[in-house]
């Protein structure tokens, strides 16, 4: 059994997705930004969320559009837009959300990319650094998936990104992977 969530994109799950509103977290840059392209590239209208890069989040955006990722029903008036909302806020979640319904019609897809680490053995994390680790790996998944539940029709669905590293015994990684770890038994909840 595999200790870390595995997202695959194989082409026969991506076929449907034409008229699908998918939000991914933290993906103005990185692999949400990947995540972000290939659900455009198949059809997906998405939401590029950013808690502070608003220019890389633009070009993301731009970058979707001049590609032609859209494949939008009637009712969509745009195929890619951004989202600024800083996960680690539940007000900034919910409205991530009410933004994406008011402007997209609804929510089909959540995909939880958002996440920090902060590169220090666990005898030099201090408590500032250890509560926004959580604040935003686990709190923000977590409220983004109470989020998508509530918006979601039955057939929605949520992907929470975990990290190979929950396997590892990295000197510097002691509070990211507790916090992966908590993300892979929230995936297991079943929510």
């Amino acid at each position: 059994k595999s200790s870390y969530l595995y997202f695959n994109f194989k082409e026969e799950a991506m076929t449907n997705l034409k008229n699908k509103v998918a939000i991914i977290t933290g993906s103005s840059r990185g692999i949400g930004k990947s995540i972000a392209m290939k659900l455009a590239d198949n059809g997906a209208a998405v939401v590029i969320n950013y808690s502070h890069s608003a220019d890389k989040a633009n070009e993301t955006v731009a970058e979707i559009k001049n590609k032609g990722g859209n494949a939008i029903s009637q009712r969509l008036d745009t195929s890619c837009i951004a989202i600024q909302a800083d996960v680690s806020k539940v007000t900034e979640i919910e409205n991530l959300f009410e933004e994406t319904v008011n402007k997209l019609g609804q929510v089909d897809i959540l995909v939880n990319c958002a996440g920090i680490v902060i590169y220090k053995p666990l005898v030099e994390i201090t408590e500032s650094d250890f509560d926004k680790i959580v604040a935003i790996n686990i709190k923000g998944t977590y409220f983004t998936c109470q989020q998508a539940v509530k918006k979601m029709n039955e057939e929605g669905r949520i992907v929470n990104i975990s990290s190979s590293t929950t396997a590892m015994m990295l000197p510097t990684y002691s509070a990211y992977v507790a916090t992966k770890g908590a993300v892979e038994h929230n995936i297991q909840s079943k929510i």
